[in-house]
């Protein structure tokens, strides 16, 4: 397949550098094996009747909220139709572009409403901020997630993460960039963008974090980070423009600064709609990565569906489907041990990382206190 070739070519490269991230609602309050299950507080399946329960109460609601994913982000779009395919149960995807922000807004804005989210997938330094909103739920593979990949009582877990990486166009760019120093020279001349603003969204804000671990500074202070996208601008290279894979294809954005399973995603993988030029590059130096974490509403308009969906995302199925797009699922050691790991997908994503910096909800914090101190100032937005 051209795609996992793809990914093994940048897998290879990895692990040299780094020795390998409007609808109706129907309420399912009642819904249940035996009748009187309520699914907005059920904490897990077997406390609510069991999975064939949960399955038939999920399937009463008929619907299912998700927000800011994109199909081409992490598999997701295989995701969703494998799920709706499974279960016969239609997924509204709204803003699919949007920021981890975005998506707390939305449950905020919309709290009540048919129209919610019901499930969330976001960045640690929203999450970290926004715990109120969220509900506890453990899945029925509870134990295949790490200890330190999830929150105890289930408020939370991590689900994949990939690297980050420099995504560019080889017809405009005639050298492969190395390291983020390379695209302060005049080839990148209004050519680099990230994904977003770095004070809304974790991918633009982990292109920071790598920024600052390239240029001195570290996961405790990214202060030297916000001062390389200064020197970036002043260069006149910094685009202020959000990627897509459109703006990709269309060479709009001709150099990306983004998680290593986009950058492969909106390249020949993608086919027809991909830019058959485009390449995926993790630069030289101490790789970074950052699990994105997956969480339920506490206020969901269908409890019952939004439990189902983290059920089936944490399934060796859908974990396997991150892995194909090279991201590493949060299940993967758990999925080799018990053989259902997809190995050819496994093999051509390089295996798991074993060597990158992650910052932790401490350093996530103290980053996101910088970023909203310095980042306006230094970009002049």
């Amino acid at each position: 397949m051209q795609h996992k070739r793809t990914l093994a070519g940048i897998a290879l490269a990895a692990a040299a550098i780094v020795t390998l991230a409007g609808c109706s609602a129907t309420s399912s309050a009642t819904a249940g094996s035996d009748g009187d299950a309520d699914w907005k507080t059920a904490t897990s399946a077997e406390s609510a009747g069991g999975m064939d329960a949960l399955v038939t109460a999920a399937k009463a609601e008929g619907q299912l909220n998700v927000i800011a994913l994109p199909p081409s982000w992490a598999n997701y779009g295989k995701i969703i139709d494998g799920f709706t395919k499974k279960y016969g149960i239609k997924i509204n995807s709204a803003n699919p572009n949007g920021s981890s922000a975005d998506e707390v807004a939305a449950v905020k804005s919309q709290k009540g409403q048919s129209t919610a989210p019901d499930v969330l997938d976001l960045g640690n330094a929203v999450l970290q901020e926004n715990l109120d909103l969220l509900t506890d739920y453990k899945v029925a593979n509870w134990d295949d997630i790490p200890a330190d990949l999830k929150e105890q009582d289930g408020a939370w877990t991590r689900d994949y993460t990939g690297l980050m990486s420099i995504g560019y166009d080889s017809s405009k760019i005639s050298d492969a960039p190395k390291d983020l120093q390379d695209l302060l020279g005049s080839e990148y001349k209004g050519k680099v963008s990230i994904a977003g603003d770095p004070t809304q969204a974790n991918q633009a804000a982990s292109a920071v974090y790598l920024a600052a671990l390239e240029n001195g500074g570290s996961a405790d202070d990214i202060t030297k980070g916000v001062d390389y996208f200064g020197d970036l601008k002043k260069a006149g290279n910094f685009q202020n423009v959000l990627p897509t894979q459109a703006t990709v294809a269309s060479g709009e954005t001709p150099v990306v600064i983004q998680w290593s399973y986009n950058n492969l995603a909106w390249g020949p993988a993608a086919g027809a709609s991909g830019n058959k030029d485009w390449k995926t590059v993790v630069p030289t130096g101490q790789a970074l990565g950052s699990y994105y974490s997956q969480a339920i509403t506490k206020d969901a308009p269908h409890p019952a569906a939004a439990r189902l969906w983290q059920e089936y995302i944490a399934s060796p199925e859908a974990q396997n489907l991150y892995l194909q797009a090279g991201a590493f699922p949060a299940t993967l050691s758990a999925m080799e041990k018990s053989g259902k790991v997809d190995q050819d997908a496994l093999d051509a994503a390089g295996g798991a990382p074993k060597d990158y910096v992650e910052l932790t909800d401490a350093q996530v914090a103290d980053a996101a206190k910088v970023l909203k101190a310095k980042w306006s100032s230094t970009m002049g937005s």
